[in-house]
Parts: structure tokens; sequence; C-alpha cells
């Protein structure tokens, strides 16, 4: 009894500084929205929508030498209903092992040239929910069964390559996905190309901080791949004015015909955003939106429009 007393008492005085080196953090984002919506030809209706909420873990071990293994896992869920969205770890499940290299990672995650194009200048509500960019194309994206590569940033440079196994299975065939990313004082700017069998696109973005007032621009060209009518360009620009906890956005972007749906670009549309944030911490923030999608479609079968306001926390 007293070996395993004075074991039990080594290890309680050694638990401390192994735990010490690594750390597991429980973090996530409930983003609720109350709106007035309209779609196509159909009368108004009232819904209280999800504008993309996330539960998720992270984790680092400190290895030693420069070195650390980290792990993401990121669980969508419908904060309006409690209901999952998706595949359970369907936003994020990955490793990495990350160094003065740069990171190795493996998994599931959103694709670098998304958050250095279209993602990056989506300042109103990160791009989520009835005003998020319906616009933008995902030609050749690809977020799971990935390695990916990234490097160290190095004056103001970053950059991204991931590669997705197809694994073997009928019609997933493998994809790449580039992104590079310079942020440098008041300027930012980004690139992003992905690919997978003949759908592509390409982007460039750019956004600059004038004190108070910032704006931002993509400009997108899509192929995906059809055998007509299979390219398009598509562009946003989009404006924030600070003052104080308040935020005053303005998003307004546009695309011509070619593809084979709305968002892959079958008809033409316009979309135009107008929002208002008030900060009320740095987790929490309430807001308010009107987006509305003009489509060039025969019957405005594909209009939209939505009056909202809503409620974002990340905890």
């Amino acid at each position: 009894m007293k070996k395993i007393a004075l074991v039990a008492a080594i290890a309680a005085l050694a638990a401390p500084a192994v735990f010490a080196q690594s750390s597991v953090t429980l973090w996530g984002r409930i983003n609720t929205t109350v709106e007035s919506q309209k779609e196509g030809a159909a009368g108004r209706k009232v819904v209280v929508a999800n504008n993309a909420s996330r539960l998720g873990f992270k984790g680092t071990e400190d290895l030693g030498g420069g070195l650390k293994v980290s792990f993401a896992l990121e669980h969508g869920l419908n904060s309006d209903n409690g209901a999952a969205s998706g595949d359970f770890w369907g936003r994020e499940s990955s490793v990495q092992l990350s160094g003065a290299f740069g990171a190795v990672r493996l998994g599931r995650w959103t694709p670098g040239s998304y958050f250095a194009t279209a993602d990056y200048i989506s300042n109103h509500n990160h791009d989520t929910g009835s005003s998020e960019d319906k616009l933008y194309s995902g030609a050749g994206f690809t977020s799971k069964n990935k390695v990916g590569y990234f490097t160290p940033t190095v004056g103001g440079f970053s950059g991204e390559v991931a590669v997705h196994a197809g694994e073997g299975a009928a019609g997933d065939k493998r994809g790449l996905d580039l992104s590079g990313n310079y942020d440098q004082g008041p300027l930012h700017l980004g690139a992003g190309f992905s690919k997978q069998g003949d759908a592509k696109q390409f982007a460039v973005r750019g956004l600059y901080e004038l004190g108070s007032v910032i704006l931002g621009a993509y400009v997108q060209r899509e192929d995906n791949g059809a055998a007509k009518n299979s390219t398009r360009t598509i562009a946003r620009v989009s404006a924030m004015y600070v003052m104080g906890a308040s935020e005053f956005h303005l998003n307004v972007g546009g695309t011509k015909a070619g593809g084979d749906s709305f968002n892959g670009g079958k008809n033409g549309g316009k979309q135009y955003t107008l929002g208002y944030n008030y900060n009320l911490s740095k987790r929490t923030k309430v807001y308010g939106y009107y987006t509305a999608v003009d489509s060039t479609q025969a019957k405005s079968v594909n209009d939209f429009s939505s009056l909202a306001a809503g409620i974002r926390h990340n905890f």
C-alpha cells in the first residue's frame, strides 16, 4: 500500500509538468436571425434562421525544438432548431504538425482559396446566412481527404497548397487548391485557385484600410467544366465604415450568364446587401441587414430578398 501511495504521489507531482505542454479549447459560435424572406414568385414568409453556427474543439501540444502538433474538430449545427448540419465534424477534422518550416495538415478543412478571396471581404456577417455571397463559385472545391502545406509568413506573404485524394471513388477525382495572402499595414491582397476534374476557378482579392473606412473587392473566373456555357466572371465590392461600436456595411456583386445553375451561373444576376452591426463586446454583436438577389432568369425564379435582424455570440 505504501508503494502504491508513493507511485500515486509521484504521478500527481509529474502530471502538471506533462499537461503544461498541451492545451485543449472548447469554442464555438451561435449566430441566429429573424427574417422576412421572399423567394421567387412566392409571397413573403417569416423565418428564424441559422447563420453557420458551430461548436469546436482545438488543441496544441508543444513537442519542443520549435515543433508543435495540433488538432481541430468543428461541428456545424442549426441554431434555429438544434439539429446537426451535415456530417457531424463536417466543418473541420484535421491534425497538423508545425514548426519553422511552416505546417503540414491532414484531414478535412475549408479550401484556402475561399478564405483568401470571397470570405476575406465579406465583413458584415462573415459570408453566412441569407446574406452570403450567392454568386461566388465553388468550382473545383474539395474539403475532404486532403494533405496540405502552409508556408510560414515571410514579409507579409503566406500561402497554402492542398491536394485532395480521390481514393478511387467513382466520380471523385483528385483535386488541387492553392492560395496566397499578403498582409502588410493597411494593404491586404489574396489569390486563390482550385481544380477538380474539369471544374476550376481562379480569383484575386484586395482590401485596403483607410482609417474608419475599409474597402474590398474580388474578381473570379469560373469554368465549371460543362460542355456549353461553362465559364463566367464574378465580381464583388464591399465597404465598411466603423464609428465606435457601430459598423455600416455595403456589398454589391454581379455576374453574367454561363454555367449550369444560378449559383453556378446559368443566368446572370446581381446581389445587393446593406447592413448594420453593433458590437456589444468583442464576442457579441447585434445586427441587421437587407439583402436582395436579382436574377436575369425569366419569371424571377431565382430572385430572393430578406430583411433580417440577428444576434451573434462567439465563445
